[in-house]
């Protein structure tokens, strides 16, 4: 039974936005503590070897320094089932800027001068850095994230490739880039006996709980999880990083005294993830009036000896078009290099810039418009499941979006249009991303005697969740959201699953719908005061029988300069099929920051690993660049009205990530549009442009 609204579909003003505005909203740094002391990471400075000997006196002798930690004097963890949390507990180094120590203080300055003074010597050992085609010692890894298969084949590709009358064949390449929530990585912790309290910059304060936990041989009970905002992650804040640990070893070492460990932005260049390089090739095979005979995905990325890490980059290729034979794979070197991990959109985002970019190939070989050749593949059923949609809305964005956009105008030839200098092109993409509910969410509802209290361990990392998930209480409870008490960002309260995966609304809500209706089961419209209900989450079974996903289309003009080839972007529309839309205001914010950072990924970003040394050589946003103002123009975005009912309680399907998909490959294709050349590899400089 699907949730009648009223306040959903709304736009309230953020709940949280006065307290922010107001700068009275604790992030992870700024909650009070009695006597806190600051902590300074000590970091190696080889890439692969071993610690011989650490000096710790200078930093000691240092005025202010209470304590220095190193391998010798922490604590000893538990369990070494995740080698990336594992620290501190041998010598061994496996990449360059690891974590070795720290330096405890009364200030946080005096921490960071006397980590300058610690030194070590170390047993360096040969280091393998790089990562292309050129390697014979790639494999399989036996999953990848999210539990996809690794490689997956329905029909004889070859065959079909080699039959058809038209292919494309083709390789695209996106490089290293990192998340750079605006909040670094930070965490207080304090110990009280064998209780441990981390405040902390999180996606998911119960992940947070059960890991260090099992670190630190500690029932999960005995570990408190504090983080009522957040200031963006991206996914690198969705599962713990070392310098959680650190910070925890930190304060165990000093007696239990709270230690702030907030990281510099240089230090998230090796501890907070990652999204990893990839080399991806495309083939496609199609008759010619554009039927889809063939289509195959193989990536190659790479992944550190400390963890495995392998980005599902492929599986959106998987569900998108029809097509009798297709097969995707996954290949991963194991490289001396830090931990990747989640970015916005993971494997979808990459993924998708090089298959959305190779349909528009193929439309060009076919002298064929490219929203006609999708529209043409589109399946009936999911091409890898069989299973149907519980609702497709690819086409009707595809033509929602042409009209706004004015598609209909363009002259599908490259190179023919101009203003003054500025050569001018459009390019479209297609998007989607699956529109999941995690398990093992739980709510809690209690009638104070005036208002709903309603608790449940849900992140508000700058989406909204203050606002959104009060209006989904609201709806369910039949209340005004002024009528609603929310209660989130603790791990005390009833276990919320991470903000990631654009899942978060779709789970906590369920589980708040849930214990809505069982407050009123049990208590009525006329409770006492203290009723209170706390329950699970259903499962919907029935929910297993369809293929769950959002969809979108991104429309993008751009302008070239055509004597210096300078990039413009002054025109996106973004149009998305994303089920209900619980909040207009929080849900286009939403779609807005995927598409710039998509812009982004097409025209700025890159991480310059250099393999002399083992790490990544602009390390600030001083050297890694991402867009300002200036650099992006008018977004608009729009979303048709799509009712799911088998998505979850509300309808809706998330949202945090689908505008991040596809919107490189539609800035990509717009520049060939313009120019006429073809640029294969992200990010798109100027220097690929001129002369051709």
């Amino acid at each position: 039974m699907t949730l009648q609204p009223r306040a959903m579909g709304t736009a309230p003003t953020r709940l949280d936005g006065p307290a922010k505005l107001r700068g009275r909203a604790p992030y992870a740094m700024e909650h009070p503590q009695r006597d806190p002391l600051h902590a300074f990471p000590i970091q190696s400075t080889i890439v692969h070897g071993r610690i011989r000997e650490i000096d710790t006196a200078a930093a000691e002798r240092t005025d202010g320094v209470v304590a220095v930690l190193t391998q010798h004097n922490a604590a000893r963890l538990v369990s070494d089932d995740d080698q990336e949390l594992f620290i501190l507990q041998n010598g061994d180094i496996a990449f360059r800027n690891q974590l070795i120590g720290a330096v405890v203080a009364v200030s946080p300055e005096i921490a960071r001068e006397a980590a300058s003074l610690v030194r070590v010597s170390y047993d360096e050992e040969p280091a393998d850095l790089t990562f292309g085609t050129h390697r014979d010692d790639l494999y399989t890894p036996e999953d990848v994230s999210g539990g996809f298969a690794a490689d997956t084949a329905i029909g004889d590709v070859e065959n079909a490739l080699e039959l058809a009358p038209v292919t494309i064949d083709h390789t695209y390449t996106t490089p290293m880039v990192h998340n750079n929530p605006m909040e670094p990585h930070a965490t207080i912790a304090r110990w009280t006996g064998d209780t441990l309290t981390l405040f902390d910059s999180t996606q998911g304060p119960h992940v947070v709980r059960s890991t260090i936990a099992a670190l630190f041989g500690l029932e999960p009970e005995q570990v408190e999880v504090i983080a009522p905002y957040v200031g963006g992650g991206f996914g690198s804040k969705g599962e713990p990083h070392a310098n959680i640990v650190l910070a925890a070893l930190a304060s165990k070492l000093v007696g239990g005294r709270p230690v702030k460990l907030p990281l510099t932005r240089q230090q998230l260049f090796s501890l907070a993830g990652y999204r990893t390089p990839t080399v991806q090739r495309v083939r496609l095979g199609a008759h010619r009036d554009g039927t889809l005979t063939a289509i195959a995905h193989e990536v190659l990325e790479q992944t550190s000896t400390v963890k495995e890490f392998a980005e599902q980059t492929a599986i959106g290729t998987r569900i998108m078009y029809s097509s009798a034979s297709r097969a995707t794979s996954h290949r991963l070197a194991a490289l001396h290099v830090p931990v990747s991990s989640w970015m916005r959109a993971p494997g979808h985002c990459p993924g998708m810039y090089a298959a959305e970019t190779a349909i528009d190939e193929l439309a060009v070989a076919l002298e064929m418009d490219p929203i006609a050749l999708r529209v043409h593949n589109e399946p009936e059923v999911d091409p890898e499941s069989g299973r149907p949609f519980s609702s497709r809305g690819l086409v009707e964005c595809l033509r929602t979006g042409a009209e706004r956009f004015g598609w209909a105008d363009r002259d599908p030839a490259p190179r023919t249009r101009r203003d003054g200098r500025w050569l001018v092109g459009t390019g479209v993409a297609a998007a989607t991303y699956p529109a999941d509910v995690s398990a093992g969410n739980s709510a809690r509802v209690r009638w104070t005697g005036d208002r709903y209290e309603v608790a449940i361990d849900a992140m508000d990392i700058g989406t909204g969740t203050w606002t959104t998930l009060g209006q989904i209480a609201a709806d369910a409870l039949g209340v005004g959201q002024d009528r609603i008490d929310l209660r989130i960002g603790d791990s005390r309260l009833p276990t919320g699953t991470v903000a990631g995966g654009s899942s978060g609304m779709a789970s906590w809500g369920s589980a708040v719908v849930a214990a809505a209706r069982a407050f009123r089961e049990r208590h009525g419209t006329a409770p006492a005061d203290g009723a209170e209900v706390t329950v699970d989450a259903p499962e919907d079974p029935a929910r297993a029988q369809y293929s769950t996903h959002a969809f979108g289309a991104h429309f993008v003009e751009v302008r070239v300069d055509a004597d210096t080839a300078e990039i413009r972007v002054p025109r996106v529309l973004g149009v998305f099929a994303a089920g209900r839309i619980i909040n207009p205001l929080t849900a286009r914010s939403q779609f807005i920051g995927g598409i710039t950072m998509g812009v982004s990924m097409a025209l700025f970003e890159e991480s310059q690993f250099d393999t002399r040394f083992g790490q990544v050589a602009n390390h600030d946003l001083a050297g890694y660049h991402i867009p300002v103002n200036a650099d992006i123009g008018e977004i608009d975005v729009h979303w048709i009205d799509e009712h799911d009912p088998h998505v979850n309680p509300m309808g809706s399907k998330g949202i945090g990530e689908i505008g991040i998909v596809g919107s490189a490959a539609a800035v990509g294709n717009a520049i060939h549009h313009a120019t006429g050349v073809r640029v294969r590899d992200l990010p798109i400089r100027v220097e690929d442009l001129l002369g051709r």
